[in-house]
């Protein structure tokens, strides 16, 4: 949009206001050993938006503990050296609050047994666990994550940058930013806009492929999907007002997300999925059609995980022993039936905290900041962010799928 309005001036406008650093969040002073250049940073920025994470649930939790946390933290720190800088925008996610069900508020207490845990020394654990196994893979800490009441290593480490963000954050003023779902644009740069295949789309993908055809959760829990843009604009706006008003809250927390105003149920998006590839089936590698039928939704994980033993996993072991008994003639078949299985019952425990999911994230504050935004006169039209605006049967039917189409992504 910017390149359409200014044409040929583009690239100075960019070279005149945009400067690109290289740092590493997870370092002290973010990794600048250039004193010059942080100290032109400590005078100059204003703002602070810090948008890096690691979103992969399986990410190894050191890892994960050093960006989403820790990394945080060191972004924080540097931005409290700044001279005149008025506002630290963080963008978490709306699933720290582990695994609550009823309405969700917009409160940084709200975090489970927040007092329960020693951030630090998760920290030292971690790099204890490390030292002593050198080059290997650490042990899986979702455990760790689970008995403290989150699903997965992401969601617990994005909690704890919060927590540390508002035990010292100071006098800066500090806007947190909680998108759920993230999905493809609803508008701009243009619908259907998406980079990479994101956790909603996993799912979609595979079922389009024929891949996937059953599926645990709730066929009346809300997904609480978000368009990118969406949260984009919120953002914007956020630091909009915030920054002109940097008294107007020391620490404000937005939930931007749908299942509050216009909830979107699995029943809903499973109709929506079926009618689509239905109506546009997806093309094999030999060039025929991939008939899909209505994905089975299984009611408890229990269930579905004995429902695919049942049909999958215990008929693929007497595969392999006739494989065995047949020299290995059957080995490719094998091989690819057995990672089809592995990757299903993957993705369910990957996603069951989302496909079971009955909270409601509470969108008051961000109501609020509608009201404020038209009161100074911001456009709400060119900066939506309204989820009552979505119509999800045309968003899903011409702008989700066929992004991801024309993306090469299905």
């Amino acid at each position: 949009i910017l390149r359409n309005n200014w044409g040929s001036k583009f690239d100075a406008l960019i070279s005149s206001r945009v400067k690109a650093v290289a740092g590493d969040i997870s370092l002290e002073n973010l990794g600048l050993n250039d004193s010059e250049l942080r100290e032109e940073m400590r005078k100059k920025i204003q703002i602070i938006v810090n948008v890096a994470a690691s979103t992969d649930f399986g990410e190894r939790y050191d890892d994960a503990l050093g960006i989403n946390t820790f990394g945080a933290f060191n972004v924080l720190n540097f931005g409290k050296k700044c001279d005149k800088v008025e506002l630290f925008l963080h963008i978490s996610t709306a699933y720290v609050c582990g695994e609550e069900t009823g309405i969700i508020l917009e409160k940084g207490e709200n975090l489970k047994r927040r007092n329960d845990i020693n951030i630090f020394e998760e920290k030292r654990l971690a790099e204890e666990q490390l030292s002593q196994l050198q080059n290997q893979c650490i042990p899986d800490k979702a455990i760790t994550a689970k008995m403290n009441g989150w699903p997965n290593t992401y969601v617990f480490t994005k909690a704890m940058g919060e927590m540390l963000l508002g035990k010292f954050k100071g006098d800066l003023p500090l806007v947190i930013i909680r998108p759920t779902i993230i999905a493809s644009t609803y508008k701009q740069p243009f619908p259907g806009w998406i980079e990479g295949v994101r956790t909603l789309d996993v799912v979609l993908v595979n079922y389009g492929k024929g891949k996937l055809t059953c599926f645990p959760g709730n066929l009346n829990s809300a997904l609480d999907v978000i368009p990118v843009d969406m949260v984009v604009n919120a953002m914007v706006v956020a630091m909009e007002v915030h920054y002109a008003q940097h008294q107007y809250s020391c620490e404000t927390i937005y939930h931007v997300g749908t299942s509050s105003k216009n909830p979107l149920k699995f029943s809903d998006l499973r109709n929506l999925v079926h009618y689509y590839f239905t109506k546009n089936p997806w093309i094999d590698t030999n060039g025929q059609k991939v008939e899909v039928g209505k994905l089975v939704v299984v009611s408890t994980i229990h269930r579905f995980f004995l429902y695919m033993k049942i049909k999958y996993v215990l008929p693929l072991k007497v595969f392999y022993l006739i494989n065995i008994l047949c020299c290995q003639r059957f080995e490719k078949i094998y091989t690819n039936l057995n990672r089809r299985v592995k990757f299903i019952l993957r993705l369910a425990e990957f996603y069951k905290p989302y496909s079971f999911f009955t909270g409601i994230f509470d969108d008051r504050n961000l109501v609020g900041l509608q009201r404020v935004a038209e009161e100074r006169g911001i456009d709400l039209a060119e900066f939506n962010f309204d989820s009552r605006s979505i119509d999800w049967e045309d968003y899903i039917m011409n702008s989700h799928i066929p992004g991801l189409l024309n993306q090469g992504l299905l």
